[in-house]
């Protein structure tokens, strides 16, 4: 499935396909979208990993013993 937002700069648009679409019934839906400066952009969130706190001050990595079969 490939979905793109494009700004129209003519009355016609071009959309390269994947090769596995060529030869395939496909649907196209053109509608547009509210004006930018109506729709409230969505603030980025940052992920935390402070869920679990773990006290790793006396670990020491050995790969011998994690590649162990």
């Amino acid at each position: 499935m490939i979905r793109t937002i494009v700004k129209a700069k003519k009355n016609y648009l071009t959309i390269p396909l994947p090769n596995e679409y060529v030869g395939k019934q496909l649907e196209v839906i053109a509608f547009m979208l509210e004006d930018e400066a109506d729709v409230p952009q969505k603030e980025i969130q940052k992920a935390t990993f402070d869920a679990v706190s773990l006290d790793t001050s006396g670990f020491k990595f050995n790969r011998e013993e994690a590649n162990e079969r």
